[in-house]
């Protein structure tokens, strides 16, 4: 199981993500940050994940 680390677009804390298999690649999530619970959209393809927010 392959992780990534991102970064909430509102209080700027790391945490980690699974990442999903190769062939389910690129891929967007909905996601609530795990520090602050904000909702965000996880972008996750080949070069890595990164998350932005709902208003992005």
């Amino acid at each position: 199981m392959e992780t990534a680390l991102v970064q909430c677009p509102t209080c700027f804390e790391t945490f980690e993500v699974v990442v999903p298999p190769p062939e389910e690649l690129p891929a967007e999530m909905d996601y609530d940050c795990e520090i602050c619970c904000r909702p965000m959209v996880l972008v996750i393809d080949e070069s890595g994940a990164y998350a932005r927010g709902l208003g992005e």
